[in-house]
């Protein structure tokens, strides 16, 4: 008998869609203040006050300054804004389907209830939507980066140099395609981590973030038509600048979005070194060379008791995945726009607060992660003793030494060794019974016999200082 298809009418209150709006809000709450809607509406208000602001202060079609009073109660409205503005605008937009004209809506009702309505007409004077635009992005995405996300690395950046220190003398048994060789210390390791990121972290704090403010295609016709005297690029180019700003001077009716495109690519640059932390963390903790530290009343797996998963590496490395993905998908798309302009940046620039926010997740993880780690250096030098067999690249690289030096007549060393050591285990003995039977000086035999595998770590203890 065919059963009928149960059907299901939903009945939970409204919810997130993402995860970074429920589950990890927490997290990531301080990039909403610039990368939400919200965010950049108050950004575009910000940029139209200001262009209000700098007209009149330029005394553009017999204008007069505004009193420093009046100034103050106009930028209120973009330094208070909250609630009530956002709630204004969704019924505005409602209304004119269109998200720049709300703003412009909203900034002639300030004029208007503080009795400015003769200036009322400066507002979004000669602008296109994407002279609103570009600066609010740009504004959006600067005080983002530079005050939330680069402070969120920074603390990463500064735990990897401390471990990098703590554990600059803990001789470790390296391993290259996945194969015990020379070693280094825990602390070398970790500070080249710290390095690559503080590399590419000067990269992205001297990042352009550019905007254009010349009209409808860039050309300042409008402005030129109604006021054929005024240096308007002069007037754009010191606007832009006073919003701390780089001007972009010659464009299409967008901003071409380069300094985009250049920015992304570093953060997902930086992502990748922190995905590679995070799989090479999770690789010592696999071989014990990194013990959890237990948090009271949390716990490792649902069905073995004995566990503590390395959850904070697995979910950073996911989490840079898909902040990977979409700023490279950010990247493909905003280089591109179709003769003077499409719309497909809007909608793509709509999500960039998406990809800083499961990077930021992913940092806010790798700190975490960090913060719980404790290095058990009897583990790295139990490998290391059993491992003597590394001992033969120094091995071979001295008796070349000594065979140019004329103290030695040994015919290919490097097969010499690697008849004794590949494929095999060499215990302490066995080599120093072999080191002992070579023709080299005696120095160097005796520098050879005193060597360990523990010892055998070049300058790796003041490389991770």
């Amino acid at each position: 008998m065919r059963r009928t298809p149960l059907t299901f009418q939903p009945s939970l209150p409204p919810q997130p869609l993402s995860p970074l709006d429920g589950r990890y809000r927490g997290a990531v709450t301080g990039l909403a203040d610039f990368l939400s809607e919200a965010g950049l509406n108050r950004a575009r208000v910000e940029v139209e006050v200001e262009w209000l602001i700098a007209l009149t202060d330029r005394s553009l079609f017999e204008t007069s300054p505004l009193s420093d009073a009046d100034k103050e109660r106009l930028r209120a409205l973009y330094r208070d804004f909250g609630q009530a503005e956002i709630d204004w605008l969704a019924e505005k937009e409602a209304v004119t389907q269109h998200d720049v004209k709300a703003i412009e809506y909203l900034v002639r009702d300030r004029l208007s209830a503080l009795g400015l309505d003769s200036i009322a007409e400066l507002t979004h004077f000669a602008c296109t939507s994407e002279d609103i635009n570009s600066a609010s992005y740009a504004l959006t995405v600067k005080r983002a980066v530079e005050e939330v996300w680069l402070p969120a690395l920074d603390v990463v950046i500064a735990k990897l140099r401390e471990l990098a220190a703590e554990h600059a003398d803990a001789a470790m048994l390296s391993r290259t395609h996945g194969q015990p060789a020379t070693p280094s210390t825990m602390g070398k390791e970790i500070a080249v981590f710290a390095w690559r990121l503080e590399r590419v972290r000067a990269q992205i704090a001297s990042s352009d973030y550019l905007a254009k403010f010349s009209g409808a295609t860039g050309t300042w016709s409008a402005h030129l038509a109604a006021d054929p005297d005024a240096d308007w690029p002069t007037i754009s180019r010191e606007y832009i600048e006073g919003l701390g700003l780089g001007f972009n001077l010659l464009t299409t009716q967008i901003e071409s979005h380069d300094w985009q495109v250049e920015l992304y690519d570093r953060v997902r640059h930086a992502g990748g070194i922190l995905h590679n932390l995070a799989t090479d963390i999770w690789t010592y903790i696999s071989l014990g060379y990194f013990a959890q530290i237990p948090v009271a009343g949390a716990t490792g797996s649902s069905t073995m008791p004995h566990k503590i998963n390395p959850i904070r590496f697995e979910n950073a490395e996911a989490n840079l995945e898909i902040s990977g993905a979409l700023l490279a998908s950010l990247g493909q798309t905003l280089v591109t726009s179709r003769l003077q302009r499409d719309l497909t940046d809007s909608t793509t620039q709509r999500n960039i607060g998406v990809a800083f926010g499961h990077s930021l997740l992913a940092i806010d993880n790798l700190r975490r992660g960090l913060n719980a780690i404790s290095l058990s250096r009897d583990v790295l030098l139990a490998d290391l003793d059993v491992n003597w067999e590394v001992l033969a690249e120094a091995i071979q690289t001295v008796i070349r030494a000594e065979v140019v030096a004329g103290r030695s007549s040994i015919t290919d060393p490097y097969a010499l060794l690697k008849e004794l050591t590949r494929g095999h285990r060499v215990g302490a003995a066995e080599l120093a019974k072999f080191v002992d039977g070579l023709e080299i000086g005696d120095a160097a035999k005796q520098r050879l016999l005193a060597l360990t595998p523990a010892s055998y770590t070049g300058i790796a203890e003041q490389l991770a200082k």
